[in-house]
């Protein structure tokens, strides 16, 4: 027990340093840490690492796609939902189909259930990874948007192929009338669940006295509940999570009404993604020797040719669906040709984002051992080793490229969207402006009769003025994007001085420790609104 626990925080220790160092590099820690762990895999005397493929769907999954569902924006989603359906739900229905037909004519012995067992697997793109490439990077909204609301659907699509494909190889029945109800009773029932538990989960939050510690607990138990209840009647869920995910981000501002909840969560939920995230990408690579060890019959060569040529297959297929679902909608629909043209170059960055996660590898490694007879598992290990070499081609190979083609073609806002500095005004001024319209019509008489009142009110008119003069600024003028970047410099190197005098404070004793850590944190809100939260 003592070696497992020291074994653990030495594992966490390198995955810290590991991101630490990709940081440093300038490449997206889970790309780094999947080449990292591959290489501290055949170190002499490193532990092998077996991969339980239901610590990953238990442990991981759930928290991972809560996560992402509550920093999706509904109304984004909404407005992007058939792109996002047609990558989700068309691609991976497309691509499970191409793959099963092509591996079942290029590998020896390879039936076509197995081979949708196998396009069910690694049809799903990992968006935790397209999100950390294109962190930091201008790229279209839309761009962000779609792949963010892709991944919060496909993997329950693609998990739905694969069980029926598994049902297949198990029983040698398969029938697509039965399949397609099938899915949409088992991927509708998930929503039923998920927004069920989310709205019992809302009632508990919302009218009962919790503390900031509670309701921090409870939004982590909140996706495991949602999972393992969906998942104990045989539905969905993965759209359980994700749709209670999105109601209850939807509601958050009734839901978690004080600033010390909201921050108390935050602390909780980022650190906790940051290590789960680290985690599951460092298992990939260190994972590969216990995959080699079972391949049995076949060579390590037969495995890379045949990974080589299902990881071709896999990229070519999403370049043939997303152009023609990006442009063809324009052809037909009123609403679409309204939208800004998506050009060739966004089809082109999405296309290229298509990179493969752990979900798929946690998928290969659940396939069972043995049949219902008692038999091997026909090619088994093929299978999850293809999976390893497809997932470590697009998350590598297309993951260090994708910066560069971003740069390469130029890609830029392609929509009508107000600048952020724009917005924070517009938002700051309308907030303000109520303010001072509830104090002039409840709290009139007290502006005269207590100073402290009247000084607020004298100090938000003072605010709206600079507010309304900043935002005819903005919207009168073409700013340039560097003046922006100074602007936002000056005040970070502000804050930094002002991190600094708060210490000499501290030092000199004559504040109390609160209030210097009540300042402490407004500086923190205050550089967050410019770094925003993953810095």
């Amino acid at each position: 027990m003592h070696l497992t626990i020291l074994y653990i925080l030495a594992l966490l220790f390198a995955v810290f340093l590991l991101v630490m160092l990709a940081r440093r590099i300038h490449v997206a820690y889970p790309i780094f840490l999947v080449i990292a762990g591959l290489g501290i895999s055949f170190i002499p005397g490193v532990p092998k690492l077996h991969l339980d493929p239901e610590l990953i769907f238990l442990i991981f999954l759930p928290p991972l796609l809560y996560e992402a569902a509550w920093y999706t924006s509904w109304n984004d989603f909404w407005k992007w939902k058939r792109p996002i359906t047609q990558l989700a739900f068309g691609l991976v229905f497309f691509t499970s189909t191409i793959v099963a037909y092509s591996s079942a004519s290029i590998i020896p012995g390879f039936t076509l259930a197995l081979g949708f067992l196998l396009g069910g697997i690694v049809s799903p793109p990992d968006a935790i990874a397209a999100a950390t490439v294109l962190k930091g990077m201008k790229v279209p909204k839309r761009l962000l948007t779609i792949l963010e609301g892709e991944s919060l659907v496909n993997d329950a699509s693609s998990l739905i192929v694969f069980k029926f494909a598994l049902a297949a190889v198990l029983t040698g029945a398969f029938s697509m009338q039965e399949a397609t109800g099938q899915f949409f009773l088992v991927a509708g029932m998930g929503v039923v669940i998920g927004l069920t538990g989310a709205h019992v989960m809302y009632v508990i939050h919302r009218f009962l006295p919790t503390t900031p510690a509670i309701d921090a607990a409870l939004t982590v138990m909140t996706p495991y509940i949602l999972f393992l209840a969906a998942e104990h009647f045989h539905y969905s869920g993965v759209m359980a999570v994700v749709s209670g995910g999105l109601f209850i981000s939807y509601r958050s501002h009734e839901v978690f009404q004080t600033g010390s909840t909201r921050l108390n969560m935050l602390g909780v939920w980022t650190t906790m993604i940051f290590v789960m995230n680290a985690l599951v990408f460092i298992f990939i690579g260190l994972s590969l020797p216990d995959i080699v060890a079972g391949l049995g019959e076949y060579s390590i060569a037969d495995g890379i040719k045949y990974g080589l040529i299902i990881s071709a297959i896999v990229i070519a297929l999403r370049f043939l669906w997303v152009y023609p679902t990006m442009h063809l909608p324009r052809w037909y629909s009123v609403k679409a040709r309204k939208e800004p043209s998506p050009g060739w170059k966004l089809p082109m960055a999405m296309s290229w984002a298509g990179m493969r996660g752990v979900v798929s590898l946690a998928t290969a490694l659940s396939i069972p051992m043995l049949m219902s007879d008692g038999t091997e598992f026909p090619h088994r290990n093929l299978i999850v080793f293809v999976t390893f070499v497809v997932i470590f081609v697009t998350l590598v190979f297309q993951g260090l490229t994708l910066p560069f083609l971003i740069k390469l073609i130029k890609l830029e806002e392609i929509d009508n969207i107000t600048p952020e500095d724009e917005q924070e005004a517009g938002i700051q001024l309308r907030l303000n402006k109520l303010a001072l319209k509830i104090i002039q019509e409840k709290y009139a008489e007290a502006v005269h009769e207590n100073e402290l009142i009247g000084f607020y009110k004298s100090r938000l008119e003072e605010t709206v003025t600079n507010d309304t003069q900043r935002l005819e600024s903005l919207e009168c003028s073409e700013t340039e994007q560097y003046e922006i970047d100074l602007y936002h410099q000056v005040l970070l190197d502000i804050f930094a001085q002002q991190r600094k005098e708060l210490f000499v404070l501290r030092k000199e004793k004559y504040f109390s420790d609160e209030e210097i850590r009540k300042a402490e944190m407004q500086l923190d809100l205050n550089e967050l609104r410019i770094t925003g939260a993953g810095h």
